[in-house]
């Protein structure tokens, strides 16, 4: 019997992490898409950027 409420409290916390995870994703997704918005009506800020990534890869 132990066993098993072990295995239901390890699901239930598994599952709650889940929905932390897919959450966090979630507001990763909408800051890229409102970066990329941002980035394409400046192509300035496009080419900085693209500075930035070299500097950071050199």
């Amino acid at each position: 019997l132990q066993r098993a409420m072990a295995a239901e409290a390890e699901a239930t916390r598994e599952a709650r992490a889940k929905v932390i995870a897919a959450e966090g994703e979630q507001k990763a997704s909408h800051s890229l898409q409102e970066a990329a918005i941002i980035i394409s009506e400046s192509p300035a800020a496009l080419q900085l950027r693209y500075l930035q990534t070299l500097s950071s890869v050199a």
